[in-house]
């Protein structure tokens, strides 16, 4: 799959999005190589539509090259940490004035 130049906001993005792309982060995830992603979290199989978007996005990719269909540790991209802050400072409440 080619990934796309642009970042999405995070607003773009929906909670399923998001908890992959931590998943991803955290170390727990494997990747296949393939044309057509199959993402694996904590051993179980993920929506295969919302991996292929992360995947189309540039967000998350395979660690490393691989034969077609093996299972490679996945990691998140610049561009999916950059989501990830964003989303995070986006969430944080603002300070109460006193």
């Amino acid at each position: 799959m080619t990934a796309s130049r642009e970042v999405p906001d995070a607003d773009q993005l929906c909670h399923r999005h998001l908890a992959l792309l931590r998943a991803v982060a955290a170390g727990r995830a494997e990747l296949t190589c393939s044309q057509v992603p199959y993402l694996r979290v904590d051993g179980f199989w993920c929506d295969h539509t919302t991996v292929a978007d992360l995947v189309r996005r540039g967000l998350i990719r395979p660690a490393r090259p691989g034969p077609v269909d093996e299972l490679v540790p996945a990691e998140i991209t610049d561009p999916g940490r950059e989501v990830l802050r964003s989303r995070e400072a986006s969430s944080d409440p603002s300070p109460m004035a006193g």
